[in-house]
């Protein structure tokens, strides 16, 4: 095997190669020839899986410094910058980029898990209404109108401060911290599938009047064999990319809610509850406030980017199927 078969660029290259050979390119290899010149949106992949894996490696981090991220030291409080600190303390003398690697840990899995589980109910509502029509599909459609309708945010509020031990919850496990990203989680995954549902229905109208599909129901098929093993692979699309778009928005919407006090519960960090606690020391500690804000502001950013460039890679009419 060639040296270049193993660059980054070689999918790239062999997809141009076919090109220039008169040959046709498959699916895989234009969406990769796609993506690949989709700059912006390879350079916030990179970012992302850089970020992951140093925000799962935060144990280690935390070992190789030998410090605790947890453990309260006022009178090493809002120190510079050191060698075993090298992004200083908080408030309460913690390490700061300890910490800012726990949080990542707990707004990326709220982001991803909330993004996905949206994405199951909206794809499961979108395909059921696409593919029954008739009343089934207005009544499911005006739902869907009416959840769009509701203020968001508000209805968040209200949702989270709702006491679980009502709801028949032990006092232990509704006050504990992993319980607040189970909520949040749920929560946003609860009111965050309209856009999912639209898409699909809209994709699952198009595709059931295909022939495929209509040869499938002649050969006996049900309706959910023909919904899942027909019509779901190829509305998949739209799917990734709508889900894609909305993690940045609910890390964004989880951070909100952790600012308000109402999403992830100290002493489990999230970038969110950060900034609350770095809000009355804007002035002496600034750099608290910067470090966890910027995160926030680049992992959004990132994630757009990336649903910005599988939008254009996925884009069915620049797909030429290999025959």
């Amino acid at each position: 095997m060639s040296r270049n078969s193993d660059s980054p660029g070689a999918p790239l290259l062999a997809a141009e190669a076919a090109l220039a050979a008169g040959g046709s390119l498959t699916a895989r290899q234009t969406f990769l020839q796609r993506f690949l010149r989709h700059r912006i949106a390879v350079a916030s992949l990179a970012f992302l899986v850089f970020l992951g894996l140093l925000s799962a490696a935060a144990p280690l981090v935390e070992a190789w410094l030998g410090v605790d991220g947890n453990l309260v030291d006022l009178f090493n409080a809002k120190q510079p910058p050191s060698p075993q600190h090298p992004l200083g303390t908080d408030e309460l003398g913690r390490d700061t980029l300890v910490r800012l690697l726990y949080g990542g840990q707990v707004s990326l899995v709220v982001g991803l898990a909330a993004a996905v589980g949206a994405a199951i109910i909206g794809t499961l509502l979108g395909i059921t209404a696409g593919y029954y029509g008739g009343r089934l599909d207005a009544l499911l459609m005006r739902f869907t109108d009416g959840v769009i309708a509701l203020p968001i945010l508000p209805l968040l509020i209200i949702l989270a401060v709702v006491d679980l031990t009502k709801l028949g919850l032990p006092q232990d496990l509704a006050n504990s911290e992993t319980i607040s990203i189970y909520r949040i989680v749920f929560l946003i995954a609860l009111v965050g599938w309209t856009t999912v549902a639209r898409l699909v229905r809209g994709a699952t109208l198009s595709m059931k009047a295909r022939e495929f599909v209509r040869a499938a129901e002649a050969l006996g098929a049900s309706g959910p064999r023909v919904m899942l093993v027909h019509i779901l692979p190829n509305v998949v699309s739209p799917i990734i990319v709508a889900t894609t778009l909305s993690i940045g928005g609910i890390i964004l919407l989880e951070s909100v809610l952790s600012f308000l006090g109402l999403g992830i519960q100290p002493p489990l960090p999230s970038w969110g509850n950060m900034l609350t606690n770095a809000q009355e020391l804007i002035w002496d500690a600034p750099v608290l406030a910067i470090y966890p804000g910027l995160l926030i502001f680049l992992t959004v950013i990132a994630f757009n980017f990336l649903g910005d460039g599988l939008q254009d890679a996925l884009d069915p009419r620049a797909i030429r199927q290999k025959e």
